[in-house]
This record gives structure tokens, sequence and C-alpha cells, in this order.
């Protein structure tokens, strides 16, 4: 009785992983068939994502978004997610993919797998006029605000290790910091910086030193093939089509230009 007992336990427990390995195995499959994509996005990181007036998520992101749920006939569930969070997020199951101004590099290529490239981004360091900073080594015991576990933090470790660094935990903290004048400068994307002096006219904010440019990518779970490659189809016919042009206009001020693969 307890051998089959335990038969039992190990045929129930070997279905079940299996039944596990297959829903793991077609994602696509599973965000066709229950009409649902779950997107994480920023909320806080204009102009790519943010909580407009209306208290409903837009930006640059956001439309990226509807328009791969809208090409797989999936229903948006727009999943908010800070910087340090996009990545755990895929490898928990609390999203399908994120679409967070997300760079690549080959730390984060270890865990997640990535599309084509849907919007042009440039990191930089930005401070004001007293603040002089025209090289990495210049930055060397300045105080820099940046938002932990973005590709500015990795960049900015690595190119500036002399930098004091000040990490926050979401970007509207990190902005917050250098306009409180906690920081001497800011290490974001030059897309927020511009954000940035729209929303305070008059802001001394000016470029120092370009970190990258590093252009964003849809992040999706690893072992996704079918997926990666559907995402890529739908990227592609809205490059040729210019609707990724399109969007970049609309949010950036500027197309989208020649993105890499």
């Amino acid at each position: 009785m307890k051998r089959r007992f335990a038969i039992s336990i190990l045929v129930g427990t070997l279905a079940a992983f299996s039944m596990m390995t297959a829903n793991a195995a077609n994602l696509l499959d599973t965000i066709v068939s229950q009409k649902t994509l779950r997107v994480a996005v920023p909320v806080d990181y204009p102009p790519y994502g943010y909580v407009g007036g209306d208290m409903v998520p837009q930006g640059l992101d956001i439309d990226v978004a509807n328009l791969i749920g809208e090409k797989l006939g999936a229903k948006v569930t727009l999943v908010p997610v800070t910087a340090p969070n996009r990545v755990p997020y895929l490898q928990t199951g609390k999203a399908d993919m994120t679409i967070s101004s997300l760079g690549k590099t080959a730390e984060r290529a270890k865990v997640i797998d990535y599309s084509i490239a849907y919007a042009p981004f440039f990191d930089a360091v930005f401070g004001g006029a007293k603040t002089p900073a025209k090289s990495y080594a210049e930055l060397a015991g300045k105080t820099v605000s940046v938002t932990r576990g973005s590709m500015q933090d990795e960049e900015l470790t690595r190119l500036a290790p002399n930098a004091e660094v000040k990490r926050f935990e979401d970007n509207n903290s990190t902005i917050s910091a250098f306009l409180s004048g906690q920081t001497q400068l800011t290490a974001i994307g030059t897309t927020v910086a511009a954000a940035m002096q729209q929303k305070h006219p008059g802001l001394d904010l000016q470029l120092k030193v370009i970190l990258s440019n590093s252009p964003c990518y849809v992040g999706m779970p690893k072992g996704q093939p079918e997926l990666v490659n559907k995402v890529n189809e739908i990227l592609r016919a809205a490059k040729a089509d210019g609707t990724l042009d399109k969007i970049s206009q609309k949010w950036l001020g500027a197309p989208a230009g020649d993105l890499p693969e």
C-alpha cells in the first residue's frame, strides 16, 4: 500500500512538473489563448512611462506595450515596476514581458531574453553650471544621484569609480535628490532630463558626460523563443511602416531612427 501511495505521489509530481514545464515553454500560446498580456512598465520615468493627471499610465513604453498587445490580440494589463524589480518580475512570473526603457547588458542576458531595439536612449550625467565635469575623471569626489540597478548605475560604477554615488530605489527619488541639492549631479537619460526642464522652467541642468547610447529592448523570460520571435516580428513591421518612428516622435521629439537588431 505504501509503495503504491509513493508511486502515486511520484506520478502526480511528475505530471505536475510536466504541466509546469509545458506551460513555461508555451508562454506565447498562453498569452494568445487567454487574450491577456501582462507587461511590466515604469510609472515614474517620463516620457517612457508615468502616471498622467487622469491617473492613467502613459508614455512611450505604454504605447509600445499596447501596440504589441494589439498585434497579439490580447488585452494589456500594465504591471507597475521600478528599475530594481523589472528583471525579478520576469523571473518570478509576475509579468510576461517588461517594456521599461530596459537596456541590454551581459549580466541581464544571462537571466532574460531580449527583443530587437524599439526606441533610442542616451544615458548621461547632468548638473548645474557651477559643477564642472567634462570627463569621467572629473566626476571623482562629486556626488551623483542614480537609480539603483539601472543602466546608469552600472555605467557610472564602471566608468567613474571615484565618483560619490548616491543610490535611490526609484527614479523620482533620484531626481528629487538632485533637485533638492542632496547631490551635485544626477545620472539619467537625456529624454528624462528634457522632461525635467519642461516641468521646471529655468532649471540649471546641463549635460556633463555621456555614459552610453543604450537603446531600449523588450525583456522576456528565458527560454521563450516563440515569444521573442513574435515580438521581433511585430517590432520589425512597426519599424518598416513607420509606427515606431511616430511613437518616438510623439514622446521624444525625434524619430526612432536606425535601431540595432
